[in-house]
């Protein structure tokens, strides 16, 4: 299997695309310690048993954050539906992968590693190339409410930030290690907060489902509010 029998994953602006991807130091380099606890938070938010931080690279995905998918650190392009993810503005959803497979990758990875869905949006750089994506992934068929489509996509814009921070302290860019330090203060501080909340995701023990849907429903307020902070906190220290 090779590119050349999925020519619509590489768009037009490919050269442009790879050349943004050149300043992260990450890329590379699977499983990032920052990216692996967002992702493991990003999950239990989103009650999902997979959620991926992924750059495309020219012919491989590498996955910088990994949740539940440990034996897949990088795949080939053509193998991942984060391939597809970044040619996409919104989400891109695939709510039954086995009744609607994604039609420009290889279908015979995702039925072999038993994925049913798939939701991911992608990252972009400053100057609107998309460099990868964050996806969350079930084993089963399952439907994106629109308060979750909102928190995944919000989560992204955090994650697109945590990207641009980790170009931001690469040793030949940033000198000054008080505001590093700084920068990594920033973000375990508000990563905590919204860990703490996914914790409390999985304490629900509500017995009445009509309960259950109303505090569900409050999380994910909340966990929207925070993740909308947690973005312009991030932006406000990149600037």
């Amino acid at each position: 299997m090779s590119l050349t029998s999925y020519p619509e994953l590489i768009p037009s602006y490919e050269h442009e695309r790879l050349a943004a991807l050149q300043p992260y130091r990450v890329l590379g380099t699977p499983g990032q310690g920052v990216f692996n606890n967002f992702v493991s938070m990003v999950a239990k938010l989103l009650e999902v048993p997979i959620a991926l931080v992924s750059l495309v690279r020219e012919s491989d995905v590498v996955f910088i954050g990994n949740e539940g998918l440990f034996d897949a650190d990088v795949v080939a392009r053509e193998d991942s539906m984060c391939s597809v993810a970044i040619l996409n503005d919104g989400l891109t959803v695939f709510e039954d992968i086995a009744a609607e497979p994604c039609a420009l990758v290889n279908p015979f990875v995702a039925q072999h590693m038993n994925l049913g869905f798939y939701a991911g949006q992608a990252l972009r750089a400053p100057n609107g190339m998309a460099l990868g994506s964050l996806c969350i992934i079930d084993r089963r068929p399952r439907h994106l409410t629109p308060a979750e489509s909102q928190l995944l996509t919000q989560l992204a814009f955090v994650a697109q930030d945590l990207l641009a921070l980790q170009a931001a302290t690469a040793p030949s860019v940033l000198q000054e290690p008080v505001l590093q330090a700084r920068l990594e203060e920033l973000v375990q501080q508000s990563l905590t907060r919204l860990q703490t909340l996914a914790q409390l995701m999985q304490w629900d023990t509500a017995a009445d489902p009509a309960d259950k849907d109303r505090y569900t429903a409050s999380r994910l307020d909340e966990a929207s509010y925070l993740a909308q902070a947690l973005h312009r906190e991030l932006q406000a220290a990149l600037r």
